[in-house]
């Protein structure tokens, strides 16, 4: 049996070729299929509704059930954050201050929550809970600016880190009470 020697130039030319135009190949096929993906979602995206179910319930009271909505706002431990159709799902924790809901007719409905949660499904449906919700409009913003200052006193005048933290809680909750009535 002969065999041949692979140490040569013209092998190793022949070979870088070869191995170029094996990468070439690899890599059209990956852009057609990212390609199609890509089309196949636009497609979808363009389809879909331009709504999405909420439910948005405290312990006391369902704000919304299913109610179908354009965007919704909430903020959360991360930032406000925008929700429309087709956002990716998450799970966020949400602190005090204001969720907007924009609904299906374009009406913005504005609620001050104390804390909560939110969960965007799959299937772009959403769900918020949240301990304590009142309507923005129902916000006292001269009460709202005497907590805070009360709270601030409270902070200033706290000795123990837990009573500095209990204080810089109530403080973070008032300013963002008086924030939504600005």
């Amino acid at each position: 049996a002969q065999v041949k020697q692979i140490d040569g130039p013209s092998f190793k030319l022949s070979y870088y070729n070869e191995y170029k135009s094996y990468l070439r190949k690899m890599a059209f096929r990956s852009l057609a299929v990212r390609s199609a993906a890509l089309c196949r979602r636009a497609l979808a995206t363009e389809a879909s509704s331009n709504t999405f179910p909420l439910t948005f319930a405290s312990p006391y009271k369902a704000f919304f059930d299913e109610a179908q909505v354009k965007q919704i706002d909430v903020p959360t431990t991360t930032g406000h954050v925008g929700i429309l159709p087709q956002h990716v799902p998450t799970i966020a924790v949400l602190l005090p201050g204001v969720v907007s809901v924009t609904t299906e007719a374009g009406d913005i409905q504005k609620f001050f929550i104390s804390s909560g949660t939110a969960t965007i499904h799959s299937d772009s449906s959403v769900q918020i809970l949240a301990e304590e919700v009142c309507d923005v409009a129902d916000i006292d913003a001269s009460a709202a600016r005497a907590g805070l200052d009360k709270a601030q006193s409270k902070l200033s005048s706290a000795s123990s880190e837990e009573d500095k933290a209990a204080a810089q809680i109530e403080v973070d909750v008032y300013e963002r009470m008086v924030s939504a009535t600005a």
